[in-house]
């Protein structure tokens, strides 16, 4: 009511093909999800084979280099995860979930229609719904799968206002804005499996789709890595194998010099 009369006449529209994506079936979803003994070495995340102890695959994170206020730390995601020498048994978790799985046949008939207005709304739908999807397979994973917190009972308003312990940041935002470690993550849960396609430049598809980590860590928090130096660019590229210049590519929106 206090958003005017067009909000609430595009809330209306949505809810009647969302009505009709429901009663007929429009859209599939589908998702895997993954969790890995694991620990940190610096700006690192090795992922660990449970039998051997041997390092499996290692994801590669950058830290925050603004300058903080005293006691205010220089975060990473990778703080997150218990050090390689800290003796402490710890894990991560990854995710890649979808609910566009043949929504676009749908979308395409809005438009040959030339019905722009509701091909965008199907689109968008399937969008919110990968996102409401995301949203409840975290909980699953909170309480039963990896079980951190069986005893968590959050209302629908606490839970979208991430009241839980952990977190569940993506690729390309903020926290871990270089998109190409999504290879090593589709490659570690298989996600095509769930009928995602990554990219040669690493959007995911169907669009209606969303991927990152887990992180059980009471501390964990979203952030921003925001600026980095000359200094990091070199590191991180060691770390990935990379040029310098590869990185800086990946990072252009990132880099302060």
């Amino acid at each position: 009511p206090q958003k005017g009369t067009e909000a609430r006449k595009l809330f209306n529209d949505a809810q009647v093909i969302l009505k009709q994506m429901i009663e007929n079936n429009w859209v599939e979803a589908d998702g895997v999800i993954g969790l890995f003994p694991a620990q940190s070495v610096n700006e690192s995340i090795q992922l660990l084979d449970p039998e051997t102890g041997e390092i499996t695959e290692t994801f590669e994170f950058l830290r925050n280099q603004e300058e903080k206020a005293d006691g205010v730390h220089n975060l990473c995601l990778s703080d997150f995860v218990a050090p390689a020498d800290s003796g402490v048994t710890d894990y991560v978790g990854f995710f890649a979930v979808t609910a566009g799985l043949g929504v676009e046949k749908y979308a395409d008939r809005y438009a040959a229609e030339n019905d722009d207005y509701n091909s965008i709304m199907v689109k968008i739908l399937a969008d919110r719904l990968a996102e409401a999807f995301a949203e409840v397979l975290h909980v699953y994973v909170r309480k039963v799968y990896w079980g951190y917190a069986p005893d968590e009972k959050l209302a629908l308003p606490e839970m979208l206002a991430e009241n839980y312990q952990g977190t569940r940041p993506a690729p390309g935002y903020p926290a871990c804005p270089e998109h190409s470690e999504k290879r090593k993550l589709f490659d570690t849960i298989k996600g095509e499996e769930a009928g995602i396609q990554l990219t040669e430049n690493y959007a995911m598809y169907p669009g209606a789709s969303v991927c990152g980590y887990y992180f059980s860590h009471p501390q964990s928090q979203y952030f921003n890595v925001g600026r980095i130096g000359k200094d990091q660019v070199i590191d991180y590229a060691e770390r990935k194998r990379l040029t310098v210049e590869d990185v800086e590519k990946l990072l252009a929106q990132n880099i302060n010099y």
